[in-house]
C-alpha cells in the first residue's frame, strides 16, 4: 500500500503570533481576516499533503490555471546549471508555476522566496526564506550560497517585490544584483523569463495610495491571496528567453547595471 500523504492546514492566528512577538487579533478582524484570505480554500488544497515541485504542479491544476509555454524546449537539460531570472507580476501564481515548470524540466529546483510563503510546509523543499517584514535571518549570505552553489536549478525574481505601476505601465521595481553575483561565481547561465500578467486594478490602487500616504508597509502584499484566487481559470503566457553565460557579464559593467540588463531583456522576449 503507497504511503498515506500527511496533510497540513494553515493556522493564521498561530502564525501572525510566531510572525509579530505573540500578538493576538481581536476575534471579528481574524474572522475577517480567514474570509479575505481564502483560508479554507487553501486549506482544502494543503491538506493533500504535495511537497516541492508536485505541490507546484497540482496547485496550478487546483487553480485551474492554463499556461502557453514558449522557449523552454530550447534550453538544453544536459546538466548545465541555470538561473532563470523572471519579472514577477502576480506576487503568486507566477512563482508557483515557474517552479513547476523548471522543475518537471529539470528535475530540481530552488528558490529564494517571501519567508512568509515558507509557513507553507509544501514549499520548504524548494527554498530559502527571504525575510520581507522585520529582520533577516543572519546566515542569509551563507544560504544564498549554497544554494547557487547546489546542483539546482535556481529561480528569482530579482525585483523582491511583485510589479508595481510604473510610469503608467505595469513593471518590476528595478532588479538587485544578487542573481548576477552569484551566477557568475558558481558559473551559472541566466535565463531570462517573462510571466505575461497583470493582478486587478484594486491591487495598484492600494499600492499607490501606501506610497503617497508615505506608509513604509507593504499593505498591498496582504491583498496577494485574494488576488491570486481572482485568477483562478485564467490563462498565462511564459517566454523563456536564450540561455546567456556567465562570461558575458564582464567588467564593461557593474553587476547593478548587468542586472537592469536583463531586466530589459525580459521586457523584449
Amino acid at each position: 500500500m503507497p504511503e498515506q500523504k500527511k496533510g497540513f492546514t494553515i493556522d493564521l492566528e498561530h502564525i501572525i503570533a510566531a510572525k509579530f512577538g505573540g500578538r493576538k487579533l481581536p476575534g471579528p478582524l481574524l474572522r475577517f481576516l480567514k474570509r479575505f484570505l481564502h483560508i479554507d480554500y487553501l486549506n482544502a488544497f494543503f491538506e493533500k499533503g504535495y511537497e516541492g515541485v508536485e505541490f507546484c504542479t497540482e496547485a496550478v491544476k487546483y487553480l485551474g490555471v492554463t499556461l502557453d509555454v514558449k522557449g523552454l524546449e530550447n534550453i538544453p537539460a544536459d546538466g548545465t546549471r541555470y538561473t532563470f531570472a523572471c519579472n514577477h507580476p502576480l506576487g503568486g501564481i507566477d512563482g508557483v508555476a515557474l517552479a513547476s515548470l523548471v522543475g518537471t524540466a529539470f528535475g530540481s529546483v530552488g528558490a529564494l522566496m517571501n519567508d512568509f510563503l515558507l509557513a507553507v510546509p509544501g514549499l520548504r523543499p524548494l527554498g530559502i526564506p527571504v525575510n520581507k517584514v522585520g529582520s533577516q535571518a543572519r546566515n542569509l549570505v551563507s544560504l544564498v550560497n549554497d544554494i547557487f552553489q547546489s546542483d539546482k536549478q535556481i529561480m528569482i525574481f530579482p525585483a523582491g517585490l511583485c510589479s508595481r505601476k510604473i510610469d503608467g505601465k505595469i513593471q518590476d521595481l528595478p532588479w538587485t544584483k544578487t542573481f548576477i553575483t552569484q551566477s557568475k561565481a558558481s558559473g551559472r547561465k541566466i535565463v531570462p523569463v517573462f510571466f505575461d500578467a497583470v493582478n486587478s486594478s484594486r491591487f495598484y490602487r492600494i499600492a499607490r495610495l501606501r506610497k503617497k500616504l508615505g506608509i513604509k508597509f507593504n499593505i498591498e502584499m496582504i491583498t496577494l491571496p485574494d488576488e491570486m484566487y481572482r485568477a483562478r481559470g485564467q490563462h498565462f503566457t511564459v517566454r523563456f528567453g536564450t540561455p546567456v553565460p556567465p562570461e558575458f557579464f564582464n567588467s564593461s559593467k557593474t553587476p547593478l547595471q548587468w542586472a537592469a540588463w536583463v531586466r530589459e531583456q525580459v521586457y523584449q522576449i
